[in-house]
């Protein structure tokens, strides 16, 4: 599986730091992007965490066909793919409890974390908790691969609120779910088969609070490249107040092998 890709990250106009981080490892066919939380400092380390341990436990184990040694528990269930990003974002939060247990300003932080892992059999598995994004375009279409673990998230679904509501509402930024050091959460993880022509797209919630998911498919549509896009989606975040840090990595997949 051939694909281009681009990443930008920007504090936003109303934050004097920027506590998002993110990974690129084309070589791994990883990408992740996480969303700090708990102020200036602390937020950026758990983010930074949290990259740092997912791509070290996926590149320990880009050859590995067992996993008997593997720290976190496996799950025979799951496919290999699954299973490391699964372990990688468990060993993430108990290094953020590490962390903080060591540093008593870095108590209270958590980060959010989504990732895609991409083969070169044409497919790719999803990891996400929180409330960072990733989205799939394909044809004219763009959907949704991750849901938010947010409390407005939550309400959408039980009907409670509508999605205009829900952007809109104080409570916005509450996520339900994160990398926070204590137990591990529990790790969506979907398959995701993917086709030419295909973009993805991860990106903290800076973007997609602001943006509406219309405008997102806009300008991918309009798109000629990764690093094009990514500049666009950046710059209608800011335009629409930019009132987080923004993070967004863009996957276009091509026709052709590596």
């Amino acid at each position: 599986m051939r694909f281009s890709w681009a990443a930008a990250s920007h504090p936003g106009l109303r934050r004097s730091a920027n506590e998002d981080s993110f990974r690129t490892r084309p070589d791994l066919g990883l990408f992740v992007v996480a969303d700090g939380m708990g102020g200036h400092v602390a937020g950026e380390v758990a983010s930074q965490i949290a990259v740092e341990a997912v791509e070290a436990f996926v590149e320990e184990t880009a050859a590995a066909d067992r996993h008997r040694t593997w720290p976190v528990a496996y799950d025979p269930a799951l496919s290999l793919d699954a299973n490391r990003l699964r372990a990688g974002f468990q060993l993430a939060n108990r290094r953020i409890a590490q962390q903080a247990r060591q540093e008593a300003g870095l108590r209270g932080m958590a980060t959010t974390a989504s990732a895609i892992l991409v083969t070169t059999r044409g497919d790719a598995t999803v990891a996400h908790v929180g409330d960072s994004r990733v989205y799939l375009y394909r044809a004219g279409t763009l959907r949704r691969v991750t849901t938010d673990h947010s409390w407005v998230e939550e309400q959408v679904r039980a009907g409670v609120l509508d999605r205009d509501a829900a952007h809109q509402h104080p409570w916005r930024n509450v996520v339900t779910r994160a990398l926070a050091g204590g137990e591990d959460p529990e790790v969506d993880l979907a398959g995701v088969p993917l086709e030419p022509g295909d973009w993805v797209l991860l990106c903290s919630d800076g973007l997609c609070t602001v943006v509406p998911d219309g405008r997102i498919a806009e300008a991918v549509a309009a798109a000629d490249a990764p690093d094009g896009l990514c500049s666009r989606l950046v710059g209608l975040a800011n335009e629409a107040g930019g009132p987080d840090n923004i993070t967004v990595v863009a996957l276009r997949i091509d026709a052709g092998q590596p």
